[in-house]
């Protein structure tokens, strides 16, 4: 494929991601931001943290990504859900892959952090643990829903549930 073709491939499903992302956001920055952002996570850079993916969009910081996960407004689980759909309509077939990925904490205060076994770290280390489900086919994946893990211990301490902001309906399920 030519230099012009690919060009006009990418342009294309950068238009395609825009007005997927359209009904989630209400303001036009924060769209844009959110566009970049999710462009960034797709590209090549090697690492996807907002300073790396912040120099891939060719900005000076990431502030704008992380007010964009912090405290900007929007719905992950709308969009979350808005992408499910359009998993369905996908005619080529592919397979769900599920997997935990774990991230090393050194306290013990944000939620579901304990003692538990780490795939990043390969032994048991003092983390939070996320289980994550992917849609995959020849031509790439895309992550279609996330759960944070909460080990049963969590469960039984109504006060530190509640300083973690962990809703009393939620209810201890294994990870399986």
């Amino acid at each position: 494929m030519e230099l012009k073709a690919i060009n006009q491939t990418i342009k294309q499903k950068k238009e395609e991601l825009a007005l997927f992302l359209r009904p989630f956001f209400s303001r036009e920055e924060a769209r844009q931001v959110a566009l970049q952002y999710t462009w960034g996570l797709m590209s090549k850079a090697e690492r996807k943290n907002t300073w790396q993916l912040a120099e891939e969009a060719g900005l000076q910081t990431p502030y704008a990504f992380q007010h964009l996960l912090r405290r900007g407004l929007w719905q992950a689980d709308a969009i979350r859900d808005g992408l499910q759909m359009e998993v369905l309509k996908d005619k080529e077939g592919g397979i769900l892959a599920i997997d935990e990925t774990g991230f090393l904490k050194k306290g013990k205060h944000s939620a579901g952090v304990a003692r538990q076994y780490s795939g990043t770290a390969g032994r048991i280390e003092n983390c939070q643990v996320g289980v994550f489900l992917s849609y995959a086919t020849n031509q790439g994946h895309v992550l279609i829903d996330r759960e944070l893990y909460i080990p049963e211990e969590w469960f039984l301490d109504e006060e530190r549930r509640a300083r973690a902001g962990i809703p009393r309906e939620v209810k201890f399920k294994t990870k399986i």
